[in-house]
């Protein structure tokens, strides 16, 4: 078809190619050099002469995320593109709305001259109807495409081929895809691992003695031997994680297994996968050679059982669970017990403990101090509150008093700064209204602008809200000294400390990194007890009883041997 020339000023034209794998059914006609042979045609036949070729090979229609078309994109908000050419409304993409929106809005307002050639789109004809029902049915040819692929993958995935790549260890059977191969360099590695982990080692330490081995991980090992790699790949490429280890330890595969549909996809329009539920697996056994005998495996998935339970156990069961926090870093704690003395029971904080060790000291605290610092404080507390109602109710009332009072003019004060912003927010909406109304800015640029905006209010009313929840709440709080005091009252001085007193009067404990100065170590504990908080006995109160933890005043205390 032979187009009117007209005069273009040597403007630059985007000549835009796509291809995935679900239009290479239609052969050469859908081609990236076949989408340029026509395109270089057509737009000299419209005058351009300066062209520009953007090309995204490979990748699917549903998802305008692609590499070419977003430089593209850029390049016509730098003002560097007049014209638009592709093949068909297919080639731009196959989402319905997303189309709409860049023939709709985005080109006609950054005066891109679009055409899709097959289609008879050209914007300076003006508006085709049949566009957005060419955009439709494109859309559903998609949604058609990801569902036959779907059914072909099901009746793969339940006849017993491998519908995902092989694990670190194996390699797929050059001639037989659907038959995996033992990858013998990695596959020393898996069967070191095993080993290790039955003389004893835990999944930090075989990480570390691989590091400290160089020996690559699963994902730089693809990379440097020309395999697909899922994921990113660490500047250290011989940093073995822990939960690497773990997966490797949890992989039946390694007995010659196939599983199949461990994770799924919602959506041909979201791609991320999930974990499936173990029911919804398809497992084929003995199906390639193993890497681990399968005795071996079962006593690795013993252990590994067992080690887990006794966690789940001690993490549910154990009193301090949940209620230690880290002072540096805000983390919890987590508990954990010594493998040769299970006697030996101690606190530590979970992000000292990963990898990348985000909290620069351990907080680590043994149980049975802790216990005996909480212990002794409850214990003074008792003595103090039936040695002196009347001062211990005035010292409840005046900590409530000036915390709540504090609190209330911060939370007060956050509301006041937020309102004020949210009317800001209005006045800039206006102007940028303005703005697009006598186009000084660009549709797109407005909407991402009051997306912004709107968010920003939206995180500012919800902040508003929990701050007035807040002040509520703590109101309520000034009059609950006699509540706590029942519980004193209640309550007769400890022997033992019992998981049942800890959940009636602790509400959080703050440990501090330990500390040695001339020759004594000294921890901080902070303790905030339920509804009162932090409480702190008057300094001029001498107590009727000694303790040998006594000087250290509820929040630091010396460090026995």
């Amino acid at each position: 078809m032979k187009q009117s020339k007209i005069l273009t000023d040597n403007k630059v034209a985007a000549l835009y190619c796509r291809l995935s794998r679900d239009d290479e059914i239609d052969g050469e006609s859908n081609s990236i050099s076949n989408q340029k042979r026509i395109l270089q045609k057509v737009s000299k036949e419209y005058g351009y002469d300066n062209i520009k070729i953007y090309v995204d090979d490979g990748i699917s229609g549903g998802t305008f995320d692609r590499p070419g078309f977003r430089q593209m994109e850029q390049d016509i908000l730098d003002g560097q593109i007049a014209a638009v050419f592709v093949k068909d409304m297919s080639r731009l993409g196959r989402n319905y709305l997303q189309c709409g929106y860049y023939t709709e809005h985005f080109f006609p307002d950054n005066n891109i001259h679009f055409v899709a050639v097959n289609d008879g789109v050209d914007s300076n004809q003006g508006e085709n109807e049949l566009t957005p029902v060419k955009n439709l049915f494109n859309e559903w040819f998609i949604r058609d495409t990801s569902r036959k692929v779907r059914a072909s993958h099901r009746i793969k995935g339940n006849s017993g081929e491998p519908i995902s790549k092989p694990p670190y260890g194996y390699k797929k059977d050059p001639y037989n895809s659907k038959h995996w191969l033992i990858d013998q360099p990695a596959a020393e590695v898996v069967r070191r691992i095993f080993s290790l982990y039955l003389s004893g080692n835990g999944t930090e330490q075989i990480g570390g003695m691989l590091q400290n081995e160089q020996i690559l991980t699963p994902n730089a090992y693809a990379k440097e031997n020309g395999y697909k790699v899922s994921g990113l790949i660490a500047e250290n490429k011989y940093n073995w994680r822990s939960s690497t280890v773990s997966k490797i330890l949890a992989q039946q595969e390694y007995c010659g297994d196939i599983i199949n549909f461990k994770t799924y996809s919602k959506s041909y329009k979201n791609k991320k996968r999930r974990q499936n539920d173990k029911e919804n697996w398809a497992i084929f056994e003995n199906v390639n050679e193993p890497i681990i005998d399968r005795e071996t495996f079962e006593r690795v998935r013993q252990r590994r059982g067992k080690i887990h339970n006794k966690k789940r156990k001690y993490a549910e069961h154990h009193m301090f669970s949940g209620l230690l926090v880290c002072s540096d870093c805000g983390a919890n704690l987590h508990f954990h017990f010594n493998q040769g003395n299970k006697s030996i029971q101690y606190f530590s904080c979970s992000n000292y403990n990963s990898r990348g060790r985000s909290c620069p000291t351990t907080h680590y605290i043994r149980v049975d101090f802790l216990e005996e610092v909480l212990r002794t404080d409850i214990n003074r507390m008792i003595d103090f509150a039936n040695g002196n109602k009347e001062e211990f109710i005035k010292t409840l009332e005046k900590n409530n008093g000036i915390e709540f009072q504090n609190k209330q003019k911060s939370a007060e004060n956050e509301i006041d700064k937020l309102l004020k912003r949210n009317d800001e927010i209005d006045k800039l909406f206006s102007a940028i209204y303005e703005d697009k109304i006598k186009g000084n800015i660009s549709e797109d640029r407005f909407s991402k602008m009051s997306k912004g905006y709107e968010a920003e209010q939206e995180e500012n009313k919800k902040r508003i809200n929990v701050l007035s929840e807040q002040i509520k709440s703590d109101a309520k709080q000034i009059d609950t000294t006699k509540m706590f005091l029942d519980i004193i009252e209640k309550t007769s001085r400890l022997e033992k400390l019992t998981a049942d007193v800890v959940r009636e009067f602790i509400d959080k404990i703050v440990i501090h990194h330990r500390k040695e100065e001339n020759g004594v170590t000294t921890q901080r504990v902070e303790i905030y007890y339920n509804v009162i908080g932090k409480f702190e006995i008057p300094s001029n109160y001498v107590l009727p009883t000694a303790s040998n933890l006594t000087e250290a005043k509820a929040i630091t205390a010396k460090l026995g041997a």
